[in-house]
Protein backbone atom coordinates (compact mmCIF):
# COMPACT_ATOMS: atom_id res chain seq x y z
CA UNK A 1 0.00 0.00 0.00
CA UNK A 2 1.11 3.69 -0.93
CA UNK A 3 -0.19 6.64 0.85
CA UNK A 4 0.19 9.00 -2.24
CA UNK A 5 -0.15 12.52 0.65
CA UNK A 6 2.66 11.69 2.75
CA UNK A 7 4.44 9.19 0.30
CA UNK A 8 4.31 6.75 3.20
CA UNK A 9 5.03 3.08 1.58
CA UNK A 10 4.14 0.21 4.00
CA UNK A 11 6.58 -2.43 3.70
CA UNK A 12 5.06 -4.51 6.37
CA UNK A 13 3.44 -6.66 2.99
CA UNK A 14 6.15 -7.91 1.05
CA UNK A 15 6.05 -6.61 -3.08
CA UNK A 16 5.48 -9.92 -5.38
CA UNK A 17 8.87 -10.74 -6.45
CA UNK A 18 9.50 -11.67 -10.26
CA UNK A 19 11.11 -14.71 -10.78
CA UNK A 20 14.47 -15.11 -12.05
CA UNK A 21 15.72 -17.33 -14.62
CA UNK A 22 18.43 -18.87 -12.79
CA UNK A 23 17.85 -18.11 -8.90
CA UNK A 24 15.10 -18.84 -6.49
CA UNK A 25 14.60 -16.96 -3.47
CA UNK A 26 13.71 -18.92 0.02
CA UNK A 27 14.02 -16.19 3.04
CA UNK A 28 17.37 -14.74 2.34
CA UNK A 29 18.61 -17.88 0.81
CA UNK A 30 19.30 -18.34 -3.04
CA UNK A 31 19.24 -21.66 -5.28
CA UNK A 32 20.29 -22.30 -8.55
CA UNK A 33 20.77 -25.14 -10.28
CA UNK A 34 24.15 -26.41 -12.18
CA UNK A 35 24.45 -28.84 -14.69
CA UNK A 36 28.23 -30.71 -14.88
CA UNK A 37 29.15 -33.16 -17.35
CA UNK A 38 30.13 -36.67 -15.70
CA UNK A 39 34.05 -35.53 -16.18
CA UNK A 40 33.62 -32.70 -14.25
CA UNK A 41 31.08 -34.24 -11.50
CA UNK A 42 34.26 -36.46 -10.98
CA UNK A 43 37.32 -34.48 -11.80
CA UNK A 44 35.98 -31.08 -10.44
CA UNK A 45 35.37 -28.00 -12.32
CA UNK A 46 35.36 -24.26 -11.86
CA UNK A 47 32.36 -22.08 -13.08
CA UNK A 48 31.55 -18.29 -12.67
CA UNK A 49 28.50 -17.65 -11.17
CA UNK A 50 27.15 -13.90 -11.94
CA UNK A 51 25.16 -13.12 -8.65
CA UNK A 52 22.29 -11.06 -8.82
CA UNK A 53 24.42 -8.03 -6.72
CA UNK A 54 26.31 -8.16 -10.37
CA UNK A 55 29.32 -9.43 -8.88
CA UNK A 56 30.61 -12.20 -10.51
CA UNK A 57 31.58 -14.96 -8.32
CA UNK A 58 34.29 -17.82 -8.72
CA UNK A 59 33.00 -21.33 -7.47
CA UNK A 60 35.68 -24.20 -7.34
CA UNK A 61 34.94 -28.02 -7.06
CA UNK A 62 37.91 -29.97 -5.97
CA UNK A 63 38.68 -33.06 -8.39
CA UNK A 64 38.13 -36.40 -6.84
CA UNK A 65 35.41 -34.96 -4.53
CA UNK A 66 32.30 -36.59 -6.69
CA UNK A 67 29.74 -34.64 -7.31
CA UNK A 68 26.00 -37.00 -8.01
CA UNK A 69 23.23 -35.94 -9.71
CA UNK A 70 20.54 -34.47 -7.58
CA UNK A 71 23.20 -33.48 -4.76
CA UNK A 72 23.13 -29.30 -2.73
CA UNK A 73 26.07 -27.96 -2.45
CA UNK A 74 26.07 -24.54 -0.67
CA UNK A 75 28.67 -21.06 -0.29
CA UNK A 76 27.80 -19.60 2.80
CA UNK A 77 27.19 -15.97 3.11
CA UNK A 78 26.34 -15.59 -0.66
CA UNK A 79 22.75 -15.14 -0.82
CA UNK A 80 20.47 -12.30 -0.12
CA UNK A 81 21.13 -9.29 2.52
CA UNK A 82 19.73 -10.10 5.66
CA UNK A 83 16.69 -6.97 6.80
CA UNK A 84 18.52 -4.51 8.53
CA UNK A 85 22.19 -5.96 8.43
CA UNK A 86 23.38 -5.54 4.87
CA UNK A 87 26.60 -7.32 5.68
CA UNK A 88 25.45 -10.55 6.93
CA UNK A 89 23.63 -12.17 3.76
CA UNK A 90 22.30 -15.75 3.32
CA UNK A 91 23.56 -18.95 1.74
CA UNK A 92 23.92 -19.72 -1.75
CA UNK A 93 22.54 -23.59 -2.66
CA UNK A 94 24.07 -25.13 -6.24
CA UNK A 95 21.26 -28.23 -7.06
CA UNK A 96 24.36 -30.16 -9.38
CA UNK A 97 22.49 -31.95 -12.32
CA UNK A 98 24.80 -34.30 -14.09
CA UNK A 99 24.86 -34.63 -18.03
CA UNK A 100 25.91 -38.33 -18.38
CA UNK A 101 27.70 -38.91 -22.19
CA UNK A 102 25.28 -40.87 -24.89
CA UNK A 103 25.33 -44.00 -25.10
CA UNK A 104 28.23 -46.17 -26.60
CA UNK A 105 30.44 -42.86 -26.71
CA UNK A 106 33.69 -44.74 -25.81
CA UNK A 107 35.32 -47.88 -27.45
CA UNK A 108 35.01 -51.32 -25.37
CA UNK A 109 38.65 -51.16 -24.87
CA UNK A 110 38.38 -47.29 -23.57
CA UNK A 111 35.74 -48.56 -21.43
CA UNK A 112 37.44 -51.12 -19.34
CA UNK A 113 40.20 -48.69 -18.26
CA UNK A 114 37.68 -46.31 -17.17
CA UNK A 115 36.21 -49.18 -15.49
CA UNK A 116 39.41 -49.84 -13.72
CA UNK A 117 39.96 -46.32 -12.49
CA UNK A 118 36.45 -46.37 -10.73
CA UNK A 119 37.37 -49.97 -8.72
CA UNK A 120 36.16 -52.30 -11.40
CA UNK A 121 32.44 -54.53 -10.80
CA UNK A 122 31.64 -56.00 -8.15
CA UNK A 123 31.71 -59.71 -8.07
CA UNK A 124 29.34 -61.41 -10.72
CA UNK A 125 26.04 -63.46 -8.90
CA UNK A 126 25.94 -66.48 -9.64
CA UNK A 127 23.76 -67.48 -12.39
CA UNK A 128 20.75 -70.47 -12.05
CA UNK A 129 20.94 -73.09 -14.48
CA UNK A 130 17.51 -72.79 -15.52
CA UNK A 131 17.39 -68.78 -15.69
CA UNK A 132 17.08 -66.83 -18.68
CA UNK A 133 19.09 -64.16 -20.00
CA UNK A 134 17.29 -60.47 -21.20
CA UNK A 135 18.19 -57.50 -21.84
CA UNK A 136 16.89 -53.83 -20.35
CA UNK A 137 15.73 -51.17 -22.87
CA UNK A 138 14.69 -47.68 -22.17
CA UNK A 139 11.14 -46.71 -20.83
CA UNK A 140 9.69 -43.79 -20.86
CA UNK A 141 7.12 -44.63 -18.25
CA UNK A 142 4.45 -44.09 -21.11
CA UNK A 143 3.96 -47.68 -22.79
CA UNK A 144 7.14 -48.92 -23.76
CA UNK A 145 8.01 -52.56 -24.46
CA UNK A 146 5.05 -54.71 -23.24
CA UNK A 147 2.76 -52.07 -22.63
CA UNK A 148 0.20 -53.92 -24.76
CA UNK A 149 0.52 -57.14 -22.77
CA UNK A 150 -2.23 -59.82 -22.96
CA UNK A 151 -3.40 -57.80 -26.05
CA UNK A 152 -3.50 -60.71 -28.48
CA UNK A 153 -5.87 -62.47 -26.29
CA UNK A 154 -8.30 -59.32 -26.18
CA UNK A 155 -10.66 -61.08 -29.56
CA UNK A 156 -9.80 -64.73 -28.45
CA UNK A 157 -12.67 -66.79 -27.47
CA UNK A 158 -10.02 -69.12 -26.13
CA UNK A 159 -8.56 -66.74 -23.32
CA UNK A 160 -11.40 -64.41 -22.08
CA UNK A 161 -11.16 -61.42 -20.14
CA UNK A 162 -11.15 -62.63 -16.13
CA UNK A 163 -13.09 -59.53 -15.32
CA UNK A 164 -12.13 -57.18 -12.79
CA UNK A 165 -10.36 -53.77 -12.88
CA UNK A 166 -8.15 -53.14 -15.47
CA UNK A 167 -4.84 -51.34 -13.51
CA UNK A 168 -3.39 -48.25 -14.22
CA UNK A 169 -0.51 -47.42 -14.57
CA UNK A 170 0.94 -44.53 -12.56
CA UNK A 171 4.36 -43.07 -12.59
CA UNK A 172 7.14 -42.52 -9.62
CA UNK A 173 8.19 -39.27 -8.46
CA UNK A 174 11.51 -40.16 -7.46
CA UNK A 175 13.74 -36.90 -5.58
CA UNK A 176 17.05 -38.35 -5.53
CA UNK A 177 18.77 -36.10 -2.80
CA UNK A 178 22.17 -36.18 -1.03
Amino acid sequence: MHCTKCNFKNTSQPEKEKPHDVFQRSGTDLMMKKTVTLTEALCGFTTVVDHLDGRKIVVNHPPGSVLVPGCVRGIVGEGMPIYKNPFEKGDLYIRIEVDFPENYFAPEGKLKELESLLGGRPPAEEIPADSEEVNMSEYDGNGGPGSHRGQCYDEDDEHPHMGGQHLAKSTLNVDNKS
